[in-house]
């Protein structure tokens, strides 16, 4: 008699990235999050489209899910919200009042809605910092490894840590609402006019612009003071300079004064000042995250190190980990924050409640929806849009190089959308490093963004070394565009479109079977160029998901400086090109 199949449905949603994920006896088969569909960047509804594509790329139906895992505990969640509330009373009146609602109708009643979609099974309600803990470490290469986790706020904690051993997770330390690093970083993300859990990564790319010196840059001196770093790695935070804990406004009028001015509007001039306090910031946010990594290191005795949360995406401190701490390797997801909280759901039921044995290491990425060829075709006719159809997959790529090099910016939407907030080579833009033009090209007439923005290196793993100081071997995240290192000085004239005003990049680091078309693509772009880098972005403007579909791709293409579309076996060119 065959085993039965075994399906695990991760879910993640109502607080922001709702995404949903299905492992099928321990394998990832897909994962995709809501924004995608719904087009609503950093969607926080119920994932019922990303559940839909989880089903269909297994032609189940709801009723064949043996288990649902949520990324989540609701009810203590919601005893901290309640507690909150009564703790800082009378302030909290307006948000309490706000915000219980949504937990009658929606947060706590995640059972109702999964049983009016067909399911009726068990559902696994996981600890939110064991969620990231699994995601990372179950999906690392790692037997053992030192976890830690770091974001806004799970439930209660805000940063967590433990070891991780086989099948086996203990978090033994953590750090509690109010005190957090994710929301610290979240409030000088309001404080500098940009949205909180959408731009903090525009802080990041903005802070090589400022003073990066701790002992030149005043507003690193006057935000040590809201942080006190201990020596067994926690810290705490001066309340008197927030106002999230019971207002929807995060930094407070003490934070003003410190800083000297309020809050900037969304759009105006980004002064000095303001460069100066992103990088203050950054750096506080590494004085922080080397001081908890360093202690770990000590308590764990551990070599690797595996980390989630979504401060795990800030690339510039994670390219630093390893040169200022004591620890041998590094893992982290393609997606460590509360996106890729469904998948750690899904793992931590299979292997720690059900005891199904470790899930398998993650290979690659390319786990949302895809499109068969004749599903692209059928969309072009039916839009009416002129293309031509390659004969072979060597044409596709030497016109693809051909364009690029010609100066010209492509488009390139190719097998199944990649899982994570980066584009990885399945839906991206790619053009030509060595022209400096490009990058202000990019920014203007392209992704209608910040001039202060940077772009991505791709290059082959074997070629890295030769363009970025970088430690050997490199390590796996920086194939999911995580780590950002020093472009050596001798290449940053070769590549300048894609080196940063500190002399570094966030560079993607290619296998060839993670992607073969887009490393091949690499390849012929050197024959013509000798450079084997692409700058690769991902394929959307401001505001805007990474398109999904063959309707989103051509209607991004149609609405940018975008000269051509690669879909598939196909290519679309502007009719002004």
């Amino acid at each position: 008699m065959s085993k039965k199949t075994n399906y695990i449905l991760g879910i993640g949603c109502y607080y922001h990235d709702s995404s949903a994920a299905l492992l099928k006896d321990g394998k990832v088969v897909a994962a995709v999050q809501e924004e995608r569909f719904t087009r609503k960047k950093h969607d926080i509804s119920f994932p019922e489209k990303a559940i839909n594509f989880c089903l269909e790329s297994e032609n189940l139906e709801m009723e064949d899910i043996d288990y649902v895992s949520f990324y989540e505990k609701p009810v203590l969640k919601f005893e901290r919200f309640i507690s909150q509330t009564l703790e800082n009373y009378p302030k909290t009146i307006k948000l309490f009042l706000k915000k219980t609602p949504t937990w009658f109708t929606k947060k706590l009643y995640l059972p109702k809605t999964l049983k009016k979609m067909g399911y009726k099974g068990r559902i696994f309600f996981v600890p939110h910092h064991y969620s990231h803990a699994a995601n990372s470490f179950f999906f690392s290469p790692f037997e053992e490894a030192a976890i830690v986790n770091i974001d806004g706020v799970g439930e209660w904690a805000t940063t967590s840590y433990g070891s991780g051993y086989k099948t086996e997770i203990e978090l033994f330390k953590r750090i509690n609402f109010p005190h957090s690093l994710g929301l610290l970083y979240s409030t000088i993300t309001a404080y500098l006019g940009f949205k909180v859990n959408n731009s903090e990564y525009k802080v990041m790319g903005l802070s090589p612009y400022g003073l990066m010196d701790r002992k030149k840059n005043e507003y690193y001196l006057k935000l040590r003071e809201v942080i006190d770093l201990k020596d067994d790695g926690s810290f705490s935070l001066d309340m008197r300079y927030f106002e999230y804990h019971y207002k929807e406004r995060m930094p407070s009028k003490k934070m003003m004064e410190l800083l000297e001015g309020g809050i900037r509007e969304p759009e105006s001039e980004i002064t000095e000042r303001h460069k100066n306090i992103a990088a203050a910031l950054q750096m506080i946010y590494e004085d922080a995250l080397f001081n908890i990594l360093n202690h770990v290191k000590r308590e764990t005795g551990l070599k690797n190190l595996v980390l989630g949360g979504g401060s795990a995406l800030n690339s510039v401190a994670n390219g630093k980990i390893l040169k200022n701490t004591d620890f041998d390797d590094l893992w982290i997801p393609p997606d460590p924050g509360d996106g890729g909280s469904a998948l750690g759901a899904a793992a931590y039921a299979h292997t720690s409640i059900l005891k199904g044995g470790r899930v398998k290491k993650f290979v690659n990425a390319d786990l949302g929806p895809g499109f068969e060829k004749e599903e692209i075709r059928s969309f072009l006719d039916e839009e009416d849009i002129d293309y031509y159809e390659f004969s072979s997959r060597k044409e596709k790529l030497e016109r693809a190089a051909k364009i690029i090099n010609d100066g010209k910016v492509i488009a390139w939407f190719d097998g199944r959308m990649e899982w994570g907030p980066r584009a990885l080579g399945f839906r991206s833009i790619l053009c030509d490093p060595t022209r400096v033009e490009m990058k202000k090209i990019l920014n203007e007439k392209v992704k209608h963004r910040e001039p202060f923005r940077p772009f991505a290196p791709v290059l082959p793993k074997e070629n890295v070394a030769d363009f970025f100081e970088i430690q050997d071997p490199i390590p796996e995240p920086a194939e999911y565009m995580l780590m950002v290192y020093p472009v050596k000085k001798d290449k940053r004239k070769k590549i300048p479109a894609v080196v940063h005003v500190d002399g570094s990049g966030r560079l993607q680091a290619l296998r060839k079977k993670f992607n073969p078309d887009y490393y091949e693509l690499i390849k012929e772009f050197e024959k013509l160029s000798g450079v084997p880098v692409l700058i690769n972005t991902s394929f959307n403007v401001r505001g805007e998901p990474i398109v999904c579909t063959p309707s989103d791709a051509y209607k991004c293409m149609a609405g940018t400086g975008i000269d051509a579309l690669f879909m598939g076996d196909f290519l679309i060119v502007k009719k002004d090109n």
